[in-house]
């Protein structure tokens, strides 16, 4: 760690000696607030060393880890502060919210020295280094992920691509040979309608003297091998297009079921919908109109211009006068356009992801009468969309008819230079044809060199947003070393478990429970104590932040999460239900079960009668989110889904939820023959529910302020006893309405 720290800090460490580095922060602002600047704090096992820069020299402050009490962290407004108590409060170090992260392990990491617990590698992992950009100093977007958005090159999307396209090199490789073919018949086209028509089979010279049925017998025979040649490779792109575009789709939407949960709850659904269908799309081009076009386009040119040169050499240097010009407008307009297909992008994911808002939250909408709102929303995003779609269209419009007439200008001198060659008698009549008609035959070729800048910027526009997503690492990654158990005992063990969502703002603070195989545990609480954030965590939808979580043993971050997803299930007060049939949804967790299976758990989640009442039975189709089911009815759905996971280890957040006294006894008789043989986790607001518990948690504010039995924290007389009361309180309220 010593090596990654500035050199003017080592020399100025250099008195100090010898010392040992166990983790040090950088802070990137000034403790009066008025700037910025750097300020270095470096833990050692027995000091503590701020490096503050003080013009060209660096000057060293020591404070002995003895002397100094505690270390926390003050929250401002984007930045935050670092403090120490010795004898009194001191601030040592301020930074922005880009070193939280950092400021927060360093805390953690000298809680424990002053604890003399172990400091483990995981404890001091380099949070702080391989963050930002050595190039820009533009943070990373995500840590682990050493990618800058913005010193990324262009080329080395360019080159990611083609290795990408190596899977379609066998379709690409046949497609350019009958291309080369198409256009290697299409070459001697011109010189039979020129040189052999005119000068030798009208003019009555050379070997197709007077053969003019033989001239045009031979022009039909190439076209028609042209053309066979065209419609062979035109099969084989439509192949690779539809290859292309489904191989595109499916890598993407797979690095996308590979992130975290934390990924999803930090975009909108729209802008991956677009980034999955409408990028993709854009990709096909590089694949079926990019690489083989100009490839083949490119063979063309350099074809075409060996011809005309052999034939004149002069007429085709005077053909090739606009080039200059055409590549100083190329090179003008391709950083525009890329710009402009990028805000183009942005504006297109925003009205998505306003449509699939607005789609979502219908009942919210409705119920609140809010339609008119809603349309001038869309209005708005729509007008934002279509004005980059016209400003894009605009330059792309204006700047391609240019190019077109600047690169033809170079025919209309070879028709006056030409001609005059001809009234000079240095040059035949059919000589001339036969190079016009070699000009007009590059033109395409040379436009498609022209259009490549609109279709270069909108497909490497296209590939980085979809290699973002490839690129981006999960914030719950498994080890390449990771431990498979195929069946869990069920013992589950928090060890002083902290987590913030946000750096230094932790939701649980150094939280324990130890739930034995078979024990049901209830957690209970007011909203927000960090009931539901504990279940995420066991479940490891997200990593601790400090602290450890075990079961039967292993560490989770040790384990394979393939073998945690098929031990735990979980039955939420937040239920989804799938579009399809009500069988297809109980049978998600296991899509090989047999239908006597299916009815089974349904029998056992108290589902099997109303499912019965249904038009169809279990063939009945439900809507995208199971509109078409009651919330209990949902519920049942699925507590019979977790029947048939047949999870070991349960967790019940909240699960009997917002649901109607009659209701909530055939679920809670449902969950009641799910528990049985399994740990289960429950969380619940109707306390009623967690009276058979094993043993109790109360939390408040994060941490655990009550445990034990419902007896034993009644008998406690404290949190536990009034939220009880209160609840029975509540109960019979509504029995007297």
């Amino acid at each position: 760690m010593i090596k990654s720290l500035p050199l003017q800090v080592i020399t100025a460490l250099e008195p100090h000696k010898p010392y040992e580095v166990v983790y040090w922060m950088s802070c990137d602002r000034s403790i009066d607030g008025e700037g910025y600047a750097n300020t270095y704090l470096i833990l050692s096992k027995e000091n503590l060393f701020v490096v503050s820069n003080s013009g060209d020299e660096a000057i060293v402050n020591s404070i002995e880890i003895d002397n100094i009490e505690t270390a926390f962290i003050v929250n401002l407004v984007a930045s935050g502060i670092m403090i120490i108590k010795e004898k009194e409060e001191r601030v040592i170090g301020a930074f922005t919210n880009g070193q939280m992260g950092s400021a927060a392990k360093f805390v953690s990491v000298f809680t424990k020295m002053k604890k003399k617990e172990d400091i483990s590698d995981e404890d001091v992992e380099d949070g702080q280094e391989n963050t930002t950009c050595p190039k820009c100093g533009m943070r990373y977007p995500e840590e682990g992920r050493q990618i800058c958005p913005k010193c990324m090159k262009r080329h080395a999307i360019f080159s990611r691509l083609l290795r990408f396209a190596g899977q379609y090199k066998l379709l690409m490789f046949f497609i350019v040979l009958f291309m080369l073919l198409n256009s290697a018949t299409g070459l001697a086209i011109p010189y039979l309608q020129g040189t052999v028509l005119f000068d030798q089979a009208l003019g009555n010279t050379g070997d197709f003297a007077g053969r003019i049925g033989l001239v045009i017998l031979l022009i039909f025979a190439f076209r028609t091998i042209s053309l066979l040649f065209g419609v062979l490779f035109s099969m084989i792109n439509a192949r690779l297009a539809a290859n292309v575009v489904f191989d595109l789709k499916a890598s993407v939407f797979a690095a996308m079921q590979r992130l975290s949960l934390s990924f999803f709850q930090e975009k909108q659904t729209g802008q991956l919908m677009t980034r999955v269908s409408n990028d993709a799309q854009e990709l096909q081009y590089f694949f079926v109109d990019g690489i083989s076009y100009f490839i083949v386009n490119a063979m063309n040119i350099v074809g075409i211009t060996t011809i005309m040169l052999i034939m004149d050499w002069k007429l085709t240097l005077i053909c090739f006068i606009p080039i200059p010009f055409v590549l100083l407008l190329i090179r003008w307009v391709f950083p525009k356009l890329w710009r402009l297909s990028w805000r183009r992008h942005r504006r297109v994911s925003m009205l998505n992801a306003m449509i699939s808002d607005t789609i979502q939250g219908t009942r919210v909408v409705k119920a609140f009468g809010k339609e008119n709102q809603e349309i001038h929303r869309f209005q708005k995003a729509n007008t934002s969309y279509s004005d980059s779609e016209q400003s894009f269209n605009l330059m792309s419009s204006t700047i391609f008819p240019i190019l077109t007439i600047v690169t033809q200008f170079g025919g209309v001198l070879i028709w006056a230079f030409g001609g005059w060659k001809v009234m000079q008698g240095s040059i035949s009549f059919g000589e001339i044809m036969t190079f016009v008609s070699y000009i007009y035959m590059l033109y395409g070729p040379l436009q498609f060199m022209n259009n490549i800048v609109n279709w270069w910027s909108s497909c490497m526009s296209a590939a980085q947003r979809i290699f973002e997503i490839q690129d981006s690492v999960s914030d719950v990654a498994e080890k390449e070393d990771a431990v498979h158990r195929e069946q869990m005992n069920g013992d589950i063990r928090l060890s002083n478990v902290t987590f913030g969502y946000e750096p230094n703002k932790p939701i649980l603070k150094e939280v324990s429970l130890h739930a034995k195989p078979g024990q049901m545990i209830g957690v209970v609480g007011h909203s927000g104590a960090g009931k539901s954030t504990l279940v995420n965590l066991i479940s490891r939808l997200y990593d601790v932040s400090d602290g450890e979580i075990a079961i039967d043993g292993i560490n989770v971050k040790d384990l394979k999460i393939d073998s945690m997803r098929k031990n735990i299930g979980i039955v939420s007060q937040e239920v989804y239900v799938f579009m399809g049939t009500i069988a297809e949804n109980i049978a998600y967790a296991d899509p090989e079960c047999s239908m006597d299976d299916i009815i089974n758990a349904a029998r056992i989640a108290n589902a099997h009668d109303f499912i019965e009442k249904l038009p169809d039975g279990y063939d009945t189709i439900v809507g995208t989110g199971g509109h078409n089911l009651s919330g209990g009815e949902k519920q049942r759905i699925s507590i019979a889904r977790a029947v048939l996971h047949n999870p070991k280890i349960l967790i019940l957040d909240e699960a009997t939820a917002s649901l109607d006294t009659e209701t909530e006894l055939q679920i809670q008789e449902a969950l009641e023959t799910l528990i049985q043989g399994r740990t289960t986790i429950a969380i619940a607001h109707r306390l009623s529910t967690l009276r058979n518990a094993d043993y109790l948690l109360v939390m408040d504010a994060g941490k655990v302020v009550e445990e034990g039995t419902h007896d034993q924290l009644m008998t406690k007389q404290g949190i536990y006893h009034g939220l009880v009361q209160k609840h029975d309180e509540a109960l019979s309220i509504r029995r007297v309405g």
